[in-house]
């Protein structure tokens, strides 16, 4: 018997499991703080590179692209390399685009620079979750998956305000210069704790899969992200976003006809794991949607800066970080069922109030609002997911996380979409005629900020659906905790039975 904190590999070697843990949670931590670290940088960008809002937004847009197509190649990549190699290679691919971000000369070179780095995070972020799903017991999933719940949910929402920070005090190089050095020590301590703890077996990379997966999910992505500035009604909205489902559409009718499919689609016969997809993939919307809204509202109508927005936001930021390694374990000893309804609870009863913001809400309020939120959506995202999983066979566990992840960045950036364009169509659509500004200045004035309230207002409207959604999903949520062994066979059979 080994020790608790020592454990075997693949190999039969033992290894420190805390300390790989610990690499694993730091590495990471630094890829996904990346996706949001440069949103109140914009305007210096713009500056710094003389470009346009439209052009800068690239910086986000590409990034989040490029990290959506690599999600499912994951799945392949972790079952045909070694853990540690495909992490220090993640790793490194990382810190070579940031290092070319921190030493941009030119707008081009820092674009190169994030999409390189997204192709580094599109690996870490679940790989960490296979691993962690890996070396550990069934009955510990919970707990670490909570862990890995606290970089993933902590991370990006203190991008904005650690960003505000730096842009205030210091250099935007700083941004990606202040993690450098600490990629290199995870760099370092990944040589020497990471070990190989997932089985591999060499399949021919299907490369016909591989380009319907990065031309289907990369056109949805950059369809839903082009909604805010062009509408739904845009050509190239439309032509993407129905191009790429129908390439998606194509994507999973061969992964289901082959033999040793690119991504395992089968596992959504399973239905816990497929409760557990949709449960996730809508919080996400609720979550996500209100994220990029909410700072609108601080900044536009609170007239708050950036900064300020980020630093309003920031104590919820911080309880989800905290609260998810204690819902994992509450997972792990009571199950999801009651987690989840209760957090959806809260939830949807932390977003209405949202609906009667106006101009003199008190900055304290919505701050324990959007705590309460956090608080909701840290018992219902890490416990599901987590829950989900323990229902798939382990060789399964990689193409799940990878399946599971991919849902859920669309679904994002769909209620990303969805809130921006509803925002954006309620105030064009309120709004007072240009006439009244030269007939009644101050008429206008309060019409047309009347017409942004009522903006945000419907978005939030939009949110609270999603939370209601989200929150009926909660009662197919059950607290079975040993599911029917599952194999390839069966999988197999089920698909034939549909």
């Amino acid at each position: 018997m080994s020790s608790s904190n020592e454990h075997l590999d693949i190999n039969g070697k033992p290894f420190n499991r805390n300390l790989m843990v610990l690499v694993l949670l730091v590495g990471t931590f630094c890829t996904v703080l990346n996706g949001t670290i440069l949103t109140t940088a914009f305007p210096t960008l713009m500056k710094e590179f003389d470009v346009t809002t439209s052009a800068v937004q690239w910086l986000t847009t590409g990034f989040l692209m490029v990290n959506g197509i690599m999600i499912p190649v994951t799945a392949w990549l972790s079952n045909n390399f070694s853990t540690k190699k495909l992490y220090i290679i993640a790793m490194s691919t990382f810190l070579i685009g940031t290092i070319m971000c921190f030493v941009a000369p030119n707008f081009g070179t820092i674009l190169a620079g994030r999409l390189i780095q997204a192709v580094g995070v599109g690996i870490t972020m679940p790989l960490m979750q296979v691993v962690m799903l890996s070396i550990f017991p069934a009955n510990q999933r919970g707990t670490a998956m909570g862990l890995g719940g606290l970089v993933i949910g902590l991370a990006p929402a203190i991008g904005p305000t650690l960003s505000g920070w730096i842009i205030d005090n210091f250099s935007w190089r700083d941004l990606f210069g202040m993690i450098i050095p600490i990629v290199v020590i995870v760099l370092i301590l990944a040589f020497i704790f990471m070990r190989p703890v997932i089985n591999t077996k060499r399949t021919k990379l299907d490369i016909l899969s591989l380009i319907l997966s990065t031309v289907g999910f990369g056109s949805v992505l950059y369809g839903f992200s082009s909604v805010g500035d062009d509408g739904w009604g845009s050509p190239i909205v439309l032509s993407t976003i129905i191009g790429g489902v129908i390439v998606i559409l194509l994507f999973g009718y061969r992964q289901l006809k082959m033999e040793t499919p690119f991504l395992e689609l089968r596992v959504f016969t399973v239905k816990k794991f497929s409760v557990a997809a949709a449960l996730s993939s809508v919080t996400n919307m609720a979550m996500v949607g209100v994220e990029m809204i909410l700072p609108l509202y601080l900044q536009i109508v609170k007239g708050m800066s950036a900064f300020h927005s980020g630093l309003t936001l920031l104590p919820g930021a911080i309880l989800i970080g905290i609260m998810s390694p204690i819902t994992g374990r509450a997972f792990d000893r009571f199950g999801p069922k009651d987690l989840a309804r209760m957090g959806m609870f809260l939830l949807t009863a932390g977003t209405i109030p949202f609906l009667f913001l106006t101009k003199t809400t008190p900055v304290i309020d919505i701050v324990v609002l959007y705590m309460v939120r956090m608080f909701g959506i840290s018992m219902v995202l890490m416990p599901v997911t987590t829950d989900g999983m323990n229902s798939l066979p382990f060789d399964l566990m990689s193409h799940g996380t990878a399946v599971n992840n991919t849902v859920r960045q669309v679904f994002s950036s769909m209620g990303t979409a969805i809130l921006v364009s509803v925002l954006t169509n309620v105030t064009n659509n309120t709004k007072p005629s240009h006439s009244l500004l030269v007939k009644s200045p101050l008429q206008y004035k309060d019409d047309f900020f009347n017409a942004t309230l009522g903006g945000y207002h419907a978005a939030f409207m939009v949110a609270i659906l999603f939370c209601l959604i989200a929150f009926g999903i909660t009662f197919m949520v059950n607290n079975s905790s040993k599911s029917k062994e599952i194999n390839m066979k069966d999988l197999n059979e089920s698909a034939g039975d549909k």
